[in-house]
């Protein structure tokens, strides 16, 4: 179907309802409609059907989505077919985690190499290359890097930001707790875990209440 604009509200919402449709077991029944969806994940059925009505138009009355092709079209949509490699700055703990987590192939990312200003060795125990950051504009060219990572210490944030877009990156995303100042045609992606560990804490609070 043709690509539609489409929000970032949809976007963060796209993937949910692709992992719950994986998550379907053997023997599912093949076809899924909007209500069961929303249902299922506690949404609003009329925000549902708007949503997949962006990425797939193979909804039948009474009868729902084939699920098989509507995993396919949200992955599609996602870009999930077509791998994006990617930089991670800042290879300390947080850094070498995200570097040894195999599950982001499923989602079309790659990161190929860490930098660090302090690389304490040349790999991570999966064989990831560790550079220092003198070698990052010349890695980033040479492999047409798109997408950085950035994990650094907040102090850092802001300064390791500007060296990637002046590496010709054009997406970051941060796990840095802190706004990053960057020209209108770079997207960042903020991973705000205090946010959300504060959202979690208030949902609590709220229960041991009652």
């Amino acid at each position: 179907m043709e690509r539609k604009e489409i929000s970032k509200s949809v976007l963060k919402r796209l993937p949910g309802y692709l992992a719950y449709l994986k998550s379907l077991p053997d023997g599912s029944s093949p076809n899924i409609s909007a209500t069961a969806l929303a249902n299922a994940l506690g949404m609003g059925e009329v925000q549902v059907r708007k949503d997949l009505a962006m990425v797939c138009d193979g909804g039948r009355p009474k009868i729902g989505y084939p699920r098989e092709m509507l995993i396919d079209a949200i992955e599609q949509f996602l870009g999930y077919d077509n791998t994006t490699d990617a930089v991670l700055i800042g290879a300390g703990r947080l850094g070498q985690a995200l570097l040894g987590y195999g599950g982001f192939a499923a989602y079309g990312l790659n990161i190929l190499a860490a930098f660090d200003a302090n690389p304490v060795s040349s790999q991570t125990e999966d064989g990831k290359p560790i550079y220092h950051m003198d070698q990052l504009e010349a890695y980033c060219r040479s492999h047409k890097i798109r997408m950085g990572i950035i994990t650094v210490p907040i102090q850092h944030a802001q300064s390791v930001c500007n060296q990637l877009i002046a590496c010709g990156i054009k997406a970051i995303w941060n796990f840095a707790p802190t706004h990053l100042e960057v020209p209108a045609n770079i997207l960042v992606q903020h991973e705000n875990m205090a946010m959300s560990l504060a959202v979690l804490s208030m949902h609590l609070q709220a229960q041991m209440k009652k």
